[in-house]
């Protein structure tokens, strides 16, 4: 009789909707904010985490433990469809913590405080074992959530990670990191986070009969009340404005006529 697994390993993949990589963004006329009348689509690097989420899942060796893939949104009813991405892809469930269209979008530390509670009501059931997210989003380019999460929970990190190598039978995982100087190998044990950088993987396109399945695949509804957090705001934009658009450079015939420009704009030598 073959024997079952001690336990399940399981990965959060927190993912979000955002204003689609190839549209061109506008201000809104109020300049409170950019023009939100536009295509979304599933944040790139958090596409990214759900594909090494199912990569990790399909590396392991056959009889290993299961793993299951959980994806997860915060915002308005529109993210579900970002959520059927992800189960498209490959995840195995979902969780919507849905907030009203006309608020604002959450802020990295409300993010993160949702996810802490996420993952502690999970305990009810089973642990988390590690969370993979994108390293930042493309609409505000903060980069903060991953980071901020570990901190909270007291967990290992390992940011903008290009490689991950998991060892089950010690409980650890070797992340090859993006730095400055080139590359950084760290050892981090469960659980852990993981935020995920462009050279991490290339996700795959979702096929139509897995598309046709994500519909049927559970995704549970949640409030901020349910979780006993709030997404109040904690810095106010106060203007949204356009850079300055570039000038037309202009040849000169000398030296002299450039010093004369340049001081002529204001520029003098130090």
């Amino acid at each position: 009789m073959r024997p079952s697994p001690a336990r399940w390993l399981n990965i959060l993949v927190p993912v979000k909707r955002a204003v689609d990589y190839a549209v061109k963004i506008r201000v809104n006329p109020q300049q409170t904010g950019v023009d939100m009348n536009v295509k979304h689509s599933m944040n790139p690097f958090d596409e990214i985490a759900i594909e090494e989420a199912v990569r990790i899942r399909e590396r392991l060796p056959k009889g290993s433990e299961p793993l299951t893939i959980t994806a997860l949104t915060i915002g308005p009813p529109k993210s579900v469809e970002t959520l059927r991405t992800a189960l498209a892809m490959g995840a195995d469930n979902a969780i919507h913590v849905e907030i009203p269209e006309s608020a604002p979008a959450p802020e990295p530390l409300g993010v993160a405080k949702a996810i802490r509670a996420i993952i502690d009501k999970q305990k009810e059931k089973e642990n988390v074992d590690m969370v993979i997210l994108g390293k930042q989003a493309i609409d505000d380019d903060l980069g903060q959530t991953g980071q901020m999460l570990a901190g909270l929970l007291g967990w290992g990190q390992a940011t903008y990670a290009s490689k991950v190598e998991l060892d089950l039978e010690q409980r650890n995982a070797v992340v090859t990191r993006e730095i400055d100087g080139g590359l950084e190998q760290v050892r981090v044990r469960f659980p852990m986070i993981v935020t995920t950088d462009l050279r991490l993987n290339e996700p795959r396109y979702a096929s139509l009969p897995n598309i046709m399945k994500a519909k049927k695949k559970p995704v549970t509804k949640l409030t901020p009340a349910d979780l006993g957090v709030s997404f109040e705001p904690q810095m106010e934009v106060l203007k949204v404005t356009e850079p300055p658009k570039r000038v037309g450079g202009a040849k000169v015939d000398s030296v002299d006529e450039l010093v004369e420009k340049l001081k002529a704009a204001g520029f003098t030598a130090v």
